[in-house]
């Protein structure tokens, strides 16, 4: 759906939304929609981020389809949210890739990569590739500074992409915050506590609601989170304590990978699942490339990741490093052009509601 359609349908749901207002005890959307008489592109756009697509008021809306006037909230919202990130993307001709973005696309990225890395590396350190492997030796294929200035490189990017991708989004919402605002917002992030609405389980369709998904949801989360802080801790054993990997099983950077490896393998795949079963209605179809790229994404990242740590004393290892270095490479570049810039508008979007709400009372 082009922009001006997709505003002027928010609009339409929004304002019959207003009038109606039975939803209002379910999400933050709602309470956030009636400090609004009227909704231009920054309003939906803030809303749209709020929203964690619980689905709860599609089910209970008396206007949803069959219903002539037709109010999908989950369904609107979703696609205004993507407009939304196609609007604050940096640089803007990159914003082509929030559509074309699937499944197929992301492996296909990894894949490249890791042949591009393979390549370079038979090329410029075939003795190394051969012969690192007994060793466990990582920089013996890839020499530590040619490793550092690579993904270093691609982070710079990927940290000013986001950057300006949120600032945007904040100006155009005209965001406030204070240090109550921020702590509640965080509170709301690492709990998740409005994917399950006014309940316990979330809703996956017609009185069918289960917790997985927030489950799953906590597993991708703070397994992403847990493996940043095994990278973060890793770079200080190098960089401060002068010790090079490879680490011991027992070392906190391994202990830290581990286990934020495992709850990127269990809540992918569970996530994958649950969307394959999950009511087409409670979202926008058009996106399922988006989100599913991301989803195998994390997964194969971890996988590969947790293969390497396995067999890093093994002659398999050096193909296995290439293999995971080019799925974190396509995971790196991918992350301001796909599913992952949900998550930062979103914490945004909650700061701002917790800002909003803090001013009202």
């Amino acid at each position: 759906m082009p922009l001006d359609n997709a505003v002027a349908q928010g609009e339409y749901v929004m304002a019959v939304c207003n009038a109606c207002r039975y939803c209002e005890q379910y999400c933050p959307v709602f309470p956030a929609m009636e400090q609004r008489a009227s909704f231009a592109k920054a309003d939906l756009a803030y809303l749209a981020n709020l929203c964690h697509n619980c689905g709860e008021c599609l089910y209970a809306c008396q206007y949803a389809p069959p219903h002539e006037f037709g109010i999908n909230v989950p369904q609107t919202l979703a696609e205004i949210r993507l407009r939304s990130y196609e609007e604050y993307c940096w640089p803007a001709f990159l914003s082509a890739a929030f559509r074309h973005n699937g499944l197929l696309i992301g492996v296909g990225l990894a894949a490249g990569f890791s042949a591009l890395l393979l390549a370079a590396t038979l090329t410029l350190n075939a003795q190394g590739f051969w012969r690192a492997s007994p060793a466990g030796d990582f920089y013996g294929v890839i020499p530590h500074n040619v490793m550092i200035g690579l993904f270093g490189g691609v982070a710079l990017f990927v940290l000013a992409a986001l950057g300006v991708g949120l600032r945007r989004f904040w100006r155009d919402v005209q965001g406030g915050s204070s240090p109550v605002a921020a702590r509640r917002a965080l509170r709301d992030v690492l709990t998740l506590r409005h994917l399950h609405t006014t309940g316990v389980d979330c809703t996956s369709a017609e009185e069918t609601r289960s917790p997985w998904r927030r489950r799953f949801h906590h597993c991708t989360f703070y397994g992403f989170m847990l493996c940043f802080a095994s990278t973060s801790v890793a770079a200080i054993y190098d960089g401060v304590l002068g010790l090079r990997a490879p680490y011991g099983y027992t070392s906190l950077p391994v202990l830290l990978g581990t286990v934020g490896g495992l709850g990127l393998l269990v809540g992918p795949a569970g996530l994958l699942a649950l969307r394959r079963r999950r009511d087409p209605a409670l979202g926008d179809v058009a996106q399922k490339g988006l989100d599913e790229a991301f989803i195998a994404l994390l997964f194969v990242t971890s996988l590969t990741g947790l293969a390497l740590l396995v067999l890093r004393n093994q002659a398999a290892m050096s193909a296995l490093l290439i293999v995971h270095l080019g799925a974190v490479l396509a995971l790196f570049v991918t992350l301001p052009y796909g599913k992952f810039v949900h998550g930062i508008y979103r914490a945004a979007a909650l700061v701002k509601y917790a800002s909003e709400r803090k001013t009202k009372n």
